[in-house]
């Protein structure tokens, strides 16, 4: 039985398989656009809020 996913870029349906040298993208282009905006810094994960000076701070 086959499994299918989604690319991540344009949400084709993509067979997972060792043939599609492009898995989990369905094509070069859309490997290239997912590398593009990892390059511009489009994926960020959010920041824990830090306090403003953490040395200046004591430790209880």
């Amino acid at each position: 039985m086959a499994t299918f996913v989604n690319c991540p870029t344009c949400q084709n349906k993509v067979e997972w398989t060792t043939e599609n040298r492009y898995r989990p993208f369905c094509s070069d282009r859309c490997k290239q656009i997912d590398l593009g905006a990892w390059a511009e810094e489009k994926y960020t994960i959010p920041a824990v809020n830090l306090p403003e000076d953490p040395e200046g701070e004591e430790l209880h």
